[in-house]
């Protein structure tokens, strides 16, 4: 029999990431963390970014508020923040909303435009629980040329990560690292990084049922969506006094899975508070406005109309995936316009060249393309839709051979020739090859931040003669 003096004290350590706010799961998740403290074992739980994702209606009408609120209530120890915090919300809002957060925001690799701090995150942080003192570090992913159109600047992740890991090995008994940086960054950093006890990982939604060992380091992720929740078990050795890694895995919250009645309760509550907040009206339409998938119409070019006379360029192509079903006329409040178009894309402007502009037309009139199915880079769609443009027509024989049927596209000034260079607004979801990959080609990038498609409708919508413009045929049958 193992005496007390021999007992090994054990902290069990839970962790989520990429909830992308499916607060339908958070009950769950917090009933798992409570059910778990009451074991009597200290519990420290952390988040590895991408908890917020503005598609869900209470995130939405509350700027990200319920979020913070479930984070407390279900009793995280750290958080990190993924591209949908940092990128979806401004750091004036982001410092708004954590400033109720009752647990640090740890994030090593961003910092304000001038160098500085943001005032609500922390490069580093000790969580103290059950005389265990977890150190924490936590990197996001560098999509810098968006961050810095917000006054942002995220810097190499790999940069300083050893110096920032061998200081924080002198404050803790573990070190953790947040790694909201995708799969193959975390298999790097384990490689190359001594003293890393854990890589909790997250952005590339991968799943890993048994940990990676990677040298002296464990690899752990949680999926997406708070399908999962990560449980490791921590243990001290009572002789050295040296914590390890005694297990780790992942337990599956299914839909059968308890839930926390007062959780569930808050965030019914900020369900109403945010459906209130977005009955607001944003604007009016004059008629039905209808979205086809396949081929023109209203609604698809007025979104291609709102993109063009916001960002600029010579004509504009977006997809109708991005609007999921027709403006109905009258009143349009905020929750409809949310509802309609719930994507955080943003409009850009790029300078393509006419053979990538007619392939991506070409591929328009494919049912693979307009049919097919696109999860990630934003888009929040079910499926991707044709090509809607606005200043571009476009003549074609649907009867030809598949990649030969576009007649001639051109704009009011000139015909679009496979070696010609255009200035062409369209969206950051292109830029990253998804959908239309040849619309990645481009150059000369411009990116809009922070309004998303559904604030460029918006004002669309109030410009006087849009809603007659999108009557207009761009694509004509030869």
């Amino acid at each position: 029999m193992v005496s007390k003096t021999q007992e090994r004290d054990t902290l069990i350590l839970l962790h989520t990431n990429d909830l992308h706010s499916h607060f339908e799961q958070m009950g769950r998740i917090a009933a798992f963390i409570a059910a778990e403290k009451a074991q009597g074992k200290p519990v420290c739980t952390l988040d590895v970014g991408d908890h917020m994702d503005r598609m869900a209606i209470e995130t939405e009408g509350s700027l990200g508020a319920a979020n913070v609120d479930i984070l407390n209530r279900s009793g995280y120890n750290a958080v990190t923040i993924g591209n949908n915090e940092g990128l979806t919300f401004t750091p004036e809002r982001l410092g708004e909303v954590y400033a109720s957060l009752k647990c640090p925001v740890v994030c090593g690799n961003v910092r304000m435009g001038d160098g500085s701090l943001p005032e609500w995150l922390h490069e580093t942080a000790v969580v103290e629980t059950g005389g265990f003192k977890v150190g924490i570090l936590g990197l996001t992913a560098p999509f810098s040329d968006f961050y810095r159109l917000l006054g942002v600047e995220v810097s190499d992740p790999f940069a300083g990560l050893q110096d920032r890991v061998n200081e924080m090995r002198g404050q803790a008994d573990i070190v953790v690292l947040l790694s909201h940086l995708g799969l193959a960054s975390d298999e790097r950093i384990a490689a190359m990084t001594e003293g890393i006890d854990l890589i909790l990982g997250g952005h590339t939604h991968h799943l890993l049922p048994e940990p990676a060992v990677i040298g002296g380091t464990v690899v752990c992720a949680a999926g997406k969506f708070g399908r999962h929740i990560g449980r490791i078990v921590i243990e001290r050795d009572p002789l050295s006094g040296l914590c390890s890694v005694r297990e780790a895995g992942l337990v599956e919250l299914a839909d059968t899975a308890p839930s926390d009645a007062a959780i569930d309760h808050a965030i019914a509550r900020h369900h109403e508070e945010a459906a209130e907040r977005l009955r607001s009206v944003a604007a009016v339409s004059e008629c039905e406005l209808p979205v086809d998938y396949e081929q023109e119409s209203q609604l698809g070019n007025l979104l291609a109309q709102s993109v063009r006379n916001f960002a600029g360029g010579e004509f504009s192509l977006v997809n109708s995936g991005q609007v999921l079903g027709p403006l109905p006329p009258g009143e349009i409040t905020e929750g409809m316009l949310h509802a309609l178009c719930p994507s955080p894309i943003n409009p850009c402007v790029v300078t393509l060249r006419g053979s990538d502009i007619l392939h991506s037309l070409e591929q328009s009139l494919l049912p693979e393309y307009t049919g097919k199915k696109l999860t990630g880079f934003g888009f929040r769609g079910e499926r991707l839709g044709g090509l809607c443009a606005d200043g571009l027509t476009i003549r074609y024989d649907p009867e030809a051979p598949p990649h030969s049927r576009i007649i001639e596209a051109r704009t009011s000034d000139r015909t679009i020739e496979p070696d010609g260079e255009y200035r062409v607004g369209t969206l950051d979801m292109f830029t990253f090859g998804a959908g239309y990959e040849s619309l990645s080609r481009g150059t000369d990038k411009s990116f809009m931040l922070p309004e998303f498609l559904r604030d460029l409708l918006r004002l669309e919508l109030g410009r006087p003669g849009a809603v007659e413009e999108a009557f207009v045929l761009r694509w004509t049958e030869a």
